[in-house]
């Protein structure tokens, strides 16, 4: 492949392509590498990270990247071994399998233009993989170092030659499928001497061809010292494609004129027919489970016998019934779609309010606005249905980052994982990978003891630490707790004075403390090392969460743990909501939090102390939130059983009473964000428009109370500054002054 064959735009298009899926295999590589270290690998997990390494080698192939195929060359002979039972997985094998994957992440990154590596960079693992294959007597001549000298030779050498008859002829889809001849026939020339002769037989008139058919047939004869299993694997990605057959011929020593003069006999009728087909011995001889075969005729000394294929199309090994029905589709492309379909939801929205303020709209155009609506919730469903993704993809990360952050510091951990297959927004999935690694990272070296520690306190020598992932209402919750020492209150507050981040003599509640954490820049670590200490984690932790639009809580126990809950919107773009009036103003609350709404009597209505309220209901007495001295809102109603009360569950589990005026009605709102468009607001997660085109702001029921208590406050304060003022004005002249 070169721009002679596709312009510039056409080949970066496919180099493109093909790291997509290189990201998509080394994922899937990874998470089954993951728990490599605690358990064997089962066939099936093997032959998965096979094809991952065998599809990335034969990309790189194709696009010239000779240090990313000399590498995985080597890794694929690797696992080959394994897969045939060659080699037994013990502890030494497991460590280079990770290390392996390691390196070929790093290697795909550079290919990618993501900086650059040493030149000797994976040395040590591809020598490693060596050793194993010639301890484990494996054939490790097809092995090679991570940055062989790729040579393009015209003749070959005699000593240890073999004359290989190669029979190829295309099925016509050949093209379809994205194969190309041209290649394979450079592949041969690459490793010996060539000779070619083209079969025309097949050729139709212009009238009758197909110009994505393939019609044409090749005999090839090549002298090479490379193994059987190497020429074989030149045909691995057309084995379903094509009739091959390869024999291994006597007189290994041939020249290339005599290779030549082969290649027209076969072409011409006069070569020995073949014999009957050997297929068990063909599928030892290809190696790396090819599904093509080879026959001989007078196999050279020491070379093994091959068998023939049998015509027709093959499965690849492992190929029948993996394919899933996906399709991969450009992050922009859905993000226009979906704008659109918040367009279109708007627009429902205000047909809506019209129809409603016309009185004489006859029947037949309401029903045809409920089914409308009814299309507009079906297409907006299937489009976020498509931005869904499991949080696996980022959880499966972690098992590896916690073993060699542990190992590291000499600590034993164990990883709970819950809550894989919970789904979530793409976007949100992407910018969650960075905060759950500080967090580990920070529940590792901050919150997990020594193993002596440990077990001094009574505690198992292995610390825990819990990720867990579920639905609540709206948002996705995500748990990272662990059993350590939690957080040291009096150690976090000295430090924070220290550092002039909070002033001195100042009570602060547990929980103000805790918070202390996410300051930037702030770390309660000793002394400085890779894992922790410069006091970058958490605040970059809170950042990344708020500008997803979600919130961090906290909470500690000294010597039980720590538990860090994430509440992050479980999408970004449309949601079910209850429009409320508050005074003049229309305002969201998120559908799926509210338990019910009603009216209270007076005296189930009681005042604190404090100056807060709460509500009576079935037994338990529940916080009131008034929306309208949150927000500042005049003409409101000021007390809840001239109005309404909703009922509504926070994240942690309780309930809270938010006061409104009345419910205007349930509706799908688009959400828009304040960030992009204004400045973050407190106690407001988005902002949507309405029918009448007025904007209405979308609640965060998570901030309510706190908003509450400092709005009371600030009520209290001043309250209590009006009367001095008063008190001050009442008094004697002689006195004031």
């Amino acid at each position: 492949m070169n721009e002679t064959a596709f312009g510039a735009t056409e080949l970066d298009r496919f180099r493109a392509t093909f790291f997509e899926e290189c990201a998509e295999l080394i994922a899937d590589m990874e998470a089954r590498l993951a728990g490599v270290a605690t358990h064997v690998v089962d066939a099936e997990e093997l032959n998965a990270i096979f094809r991952a390494v065998h599809s990335i080698k034969a990309g790189a192939g194709a696009f010239g990247l000779k240090r990313l195929v000399g590498f995985s060359h080597g890794f694929e002979a690797l696992l080959d071994c394994l897969r045939s039972g060659r080699l037994v997985q013990d502890d030494r094998i497991s460590h280079v399998l990770v290390r392996g994957g390691d390196v070929l992440a790093a290697l795909v990154d550079e290919a990618q233009g993501r900086g650059e590596l040493a030149a000797n960079f994976g040395s040590d693992v591809s020598e490693e993989m060596l050793a194993l294959l010639d301890d484990g007597s494996c054939a490790a001549q097809d092995a090679v170092r991570p940055t062989p000298a790729v040579a393009q030779p015209d003749t070959v050498a005699a000593p240890g030659l073999t004359h290989y008859r190669i029979r190829f002829r295309p099925l016509a889809e050949l093209f379809r499928h994205a194969n190309e001849p041209l290649l394979l026939i450079r592949e041969m020339k690459r490793i010996g001497t060539l000779a070619t002769c083209c079969d025309l037989s097949a050729l139709p008139g212009l009238d009758a061809l197909e110009p994505e058919d393939a019609y044409l047939a090749w005999t090839f004869d090549l002298i090479t010292d490379k193994s059987l299993a190497t020429v074989t694997e030149i045909f691995e990605f057309v084995d379903t494609d094509c009739t091959l057959q390869i024999e291994a011929i006597a007189d290994a020593a041939a020249s290339p004129n005599a290779a030549a003069a082969s290649a027209a006999d076969a072409a011409s009728g006069k070569a020995p027919p073949p014999p009957a087909s050997h297929p068990d011995k063909a599928k030892g001889a290809a190696g790396h489970g090819a599904s093509v075969h080879a026959v001989p005729t007078e196999p050279a000394a020491g070379q093994t016998a091959p068998t023939q294929a049998s015509p027709g199309r093959l499965p690849a090994a492992g190929r029948a019934g993996s394919a899933s029905a996906s399709i991969r589709v450009d992050l922009a492309r859905i993000d226009r779609l979906v704008n659109t379909v918040g367009e279109l939801v708007i627009t429902q929205a205000m047909l809506a309010q019209q129809l409603t303020d016309e009185g004489n709209i006859a029947a037949r155009i309401l029903r045809g606005h409920e089914d409308l609506a009814q299309l507009t919730r079906e297409l907006q469903e299937c489009v976020m249905a498509i931005r869904m993704q499991p949080v696996k993809s980022v959880f499966q990360r972690m098992p590896r980052l916690v073993r060699e952050i542990a190992a590291k510091l000499g600590k034993e951990v164990e990883l709970v994982m819950r809550g894989e297959q919970t789904e979530v927004d793409k976007t949100v999935i992407e910018e969650l990978a960075d905060p759950l690694t500080h967090m580990i990272r920070n529940a590792i070296d901050h919150g997990i003891e020594d193993p002596a520690t440990r077990a001094a306190e009574g505690k198992p020598a292995i610390g825990r630490i819990e990720l867990s992932a579920a639905h609540v209402g709206s948002n996705i919750l995500i748990h990272v707790a662990d059993d350590g020492a939690g957080i040291q209150r009096e150690k976090l507050l000295k430090k924070a004075i220290e550092r002039g981040i909070v002033p001195p003599n100042v009570d602060f509640e547990d929980s103000e403390i805790d918070e202390l954490i996410f300051a930037p820049g702030f770390s309660t670590a000793q002394v400085v090392t890779d894992v922790s200490g410069r006091g970058v984690g958490m605040d970059v932790v809170r950042r990344n969460v708020n500008a997803l639009g979600g919130r961090i809580l906290v909470q500690s126990t000294p010597g039980r743990g720590t538990r860090f809950t994430l509440i992050i919107p479980l999408t970004l773009a449309v949601l079910d909501g209850m429009v409320v009036a508050v005074g003049d103003e229309k305002y969201i609350l998120p559908l799926t939090s509210i338990v019910e709404s009603y009216r209270p009597d007076r005296h189930t209505v009681c005042t604190l102390a404090g100056g807060g309220q709460v509500a009576a209901v079935r037994g338990e007495y529940v916080r009131l939130v008034y929306l309208w001295k949150v927000f500042s809102v005049p003409n409101a109603v000021t007390e809840p059983w001239n109005g309404l009360v909703v009922l509504v569950e926070t994240a942690s589990g309780g309930k809270i009473g938010v006061v409104v005026d009345e419910l205007i009605g349930q509706q799908q709102v688009v959400i828009k964000s304040l960030q992009e468009n204004f400045d973050p607001v407190a106690g407001i997660s988005g902002a949507t428009i309405l029918g009448n085109g007025r904007v209405a702001l979308i609640i965060d029921i998570e901030q309510l109370p706190t908003l509450g208590d400092r709005r009371r406050r600030q009520w209290l304060d001043e309250a209590a500054a009006n009367r001095e003022q008063r008190e001050t004005a009442s008094l004697p002249l002689a006195l004031t002054g």
